[in-house]
């Protein structure tokens, strides 16, 4: 049976914090949904009602463009563990650029990682747990090394062009903003 809750709890964020992996979800107006898996050690828990991540260079940059549109997003995790559930965080999120103010107060909390892009912070309206009991249990075996290969192979300057061809506008059409002044 589903719970909600106002916000994070000890107890889910400990469960937050022994999860390698999480999923986004966002969607624009009008267009595709994006669901992103995302992992690495890349997730943190800002308080009882903020979390934030540390986006990473992707083939494309949804998520940037609909919560810059909407800032309707969903972050999930799911245990693959012999003990199941599932944890939704619900609510308004936003995209902290380097050029931005608050970058330096949400960098703080993240390792620095090669090919960085974006923090994306979620303010938490609602959040929602529930059984996960058809989902498998999972073994990690470890973390894919080729986002940091990839990210070390095209240098600063590499992924910046990447960012230019790739990562400027949605699949939709959308402005991400990474580069605007």
């Amino acid at each position: 049976m589903a719970k909600f809750y106002t916000e994070l709890n000890p107890s889910l964020r400990e469960f937050i914090e022994e999860q390698k992996i999480f999923f986004t979800a966002t969607a624009p107006k009008e267009g595709r949904i994006n669901l992103s898996p995302k992992g690495v050690d890349t997730f943190r828990c800002i308080n009882n009602v903020t979390v934030a991540y540390l986006d990473l260079t992707g083939s494309g940059n949804e998520t940037a463009a609909h919560l810059n549109e909407n800032g309707r997003m969903t972050i999930m995790f799911c245990s693959f563990s012999e003990k199941p559930m599932i944890l939704r965080l619900y609510g308004e999120g936003r995209v902290i650029l380097p050029r931005n103010q608050e970058w330096e107060h949400f960098y703080g909390f993240f390792t620095p990682i090669l090919g960085e892009r974006q923090i994306m912070v979620l303010n938490i309206n609602s959040v929602q747990t529930s059984c996960g009991y058809g989902v498998p249990v999972y073994e990690l075996q470890e973390e894919r090394k080729t986002i940091r290969e990839w990210a070390d192979k095209k240098g600063e300057q590499g992924i910046f062009e990447y960012w230019q061809a790739k990562n400027k506008k949605s699949i939709d059409g959308l402005e991400t903003k990474l580069l605007e002044d």
